[in-house]
C-alpha cells in the first residue's frame, strides 16, 4: 500500500484527487494540506465526503510530511510548488506536480510567461512531462512528473497523430479552446461570479495565455520543428469541461476524413483514455467526470484544413485524473485503476 500526501487539497483539483484516491485500492491518503483550512475536517470543507474519510487538513510542514508519505501530489499555485517539489525530490520521494512549475524545460521561458524566476534548475532537469500517451516510458521511470495543463492536454492529444505523421503544416495552426469556470480554481473573484458568467461567453488572455509555451514546447518535440500557434481560450458558463477546436493546414488537400480517422485510430489504438469518433464530434457532457479525451475529425477540402475537436473534463484528464494515471504508471499498477468512471447523463 503506497502512502500518499496531497499538498494543496482544498481547491477543486485537490478535491478531485481526494475523490479519486479514496476509491483507489492500492494507496492510502495519509495527509492533506491546506494553510487556510488547517485543523478542519476534510468533510467539513467538502461535504460530499461525509462518512468516507476522517482526514483533517494540516499545514504544509515538509519536514513532518516527508516522514509519512511515499508519493506526493502537489496542487499548489504556480510558483509555490518550486521549493516543495525540490525538497521532496531531494528526500528521495516520488512527486507529481500539478502546477506549471516543472512543465517548461527552459527556465527562461518559464520566467518570461510566469514572471517568477525558476531557482531549482537541477530538479527541473529531472522532470518528465506527464502526458502518458506520448511519454509513458519516461513516466514509468520518473521520480518527478510535471502534470500537464488542461488546455495543453486537449490541444496536444488533438494534434499529436497529425503532426507525427506529417500530414499538416507546422505553420498557421489555430487552437480555439473553451473551458468551464472550474478551470479558474476555487477562489473569490468577481470575474467568475454567477452573474458575471451565466448567460455569457467570452475570450480571455488572447495571445498571452500561459499555456501557450507548454503547447508549443510539446508540439515542437512531436514535429521535430519549431511550432508556433495562435491559441485563444474562452470561458464557458458551465462548471467543467474543455472543448478545443484545432485548425491545421493540410499538406495534401485530397486526404479524406476516413483516412485521417484511420490515422488517429491507429495512433491511439492502445490508449485506454482516448476515444476517436468514426463519425460526429465530441461533446463535453460525454466526458464529464471521466479521464477520457474524445476526438472528432473533419477535413475541409475547400480550404485545405484539418479540423480536430477534442473534449476533456478539465479537472480529470485535464488535472487530477491524469495525475492519478501518471501515479499508476509510476507505481507499475494497472493504468486504469480508480479511473473507470463513466460520464453521467443528462
Amino acid at each position: 500500500m503506497t502512502k500518499i500526501a496531497i499538498c494543496g487539497g482544498s481547491g477543486y483539483t485537490g478535491g478531485e484527487l481526494l475523490r479519486i484516491l479514496l476509491g483507489h485500492p492500492d494507496v492510502e491518503i495519509v495527509a492533506v494540506t491546506s494553510e487556510r483550512s488547517a485543523g478542519k475536517a476534510v468533510d467539513q470543507y467538502f461535504p460530499h465526503f461525509k462518512g468516507l474519510t476522517d482526514l483533517k487538513f494540516v499545514p504544509l510542514d515538509k519536514e513532518s510530511l516527508v516522514k509519512k508519505a511515499d508519493l506526493f501530489f502537489l496542487a499548489l499555485p504556480h510558483g509555490a510548488s518550486q521549493q516543495a517539489v525540490d525538497y521532496f525530490v531531494r528526500a528521495g520521494k516520488r512527486v507529481i506536480d500539478l502546477s506549471a512549475d516543472y512543465r517548461l524545460k527552459d527556465p527562461e521561458v518559464y520566467t518570461q510567461w510566469y514572471a517568477v524566476e525558476h531557482t531549482y534548475r537541477t530538479t527541473l532537469r529531472k522532470a518528465v512531462y506527464g502526458l502518458p500517451e506520448i511519454h509513458r516510458r519516461k513516466i514509468k521511470k520518473a521520480q518527478l512528473v510535471a502534470n500537464p495543463g488542461c488546455y495543453p492536454t486537449s490541444a496536444i492529444l488533438g494534434l499529436y497523430p497529425a503532426l507525427k505523421a506529417g500530414i499538416v503544416s507546422t505553420e498557421g495552426i489555430v487552437i480555439d479552446s473553451k473551458s468551464g469556470t472550474s478551470g479558474a480554481g476555487r477562489k473569490a473573484d468577481v470575474a467568475y461570479n454567477f452573474c458575471e458568467v451565466n448567460e455569457s461567453f467570452r475570450a480571455y488572455a488572447v495571445s498571452t495565455h500561459r499555456h501557450t509555451p507548454e503547447i508549443e514546447q510539446e508540439l515542437s518535440l512531436i514535429a521535430k520543428a519549431d511550432v508556433k500557434v495562435n491559441f485563444t481560450p474562452h470561458l464557458l458558463p458551465v462548471n467543467r469541461g474543455i472543448l478545443t477546436t484545432i485548425y491545421a493546414p493540410l499538406k495534401n488537400r485530397e486526404i479524406s476524413d476516413k483516412e485521417v480517422v484511420s490515422l488517429y485510430k491507429k495512433a491511439y489504438k492502445k490508449e485506454p483514455f482516448v476515444r476517436v469518433y468514426e463519425e460526429g464530434l465530441p461533446d463535453i457532457r460525454n466526458v464529464r467526470g471521466t479521464n477520457f479525451c474524445d476526438i472528432g475529425i473533419k477535413v475541409n477540402r475547400r480550404t485545405g484544413t484539418l479540423i480536430v475537436v477534442a473534449a476533456i473534463d478539465n479537472l480529470i484528464k485535464g488535472a487530477s485524473g491524469q495525475a492519478v494515471q501518471n501515479m499508476n504508471i509510476m507505481l507499475g499498477l494497472d493504468e486504469q485503476t480508480a479511473l473507470s468512471t463513466i460520464a453521467i447523463l443528462p
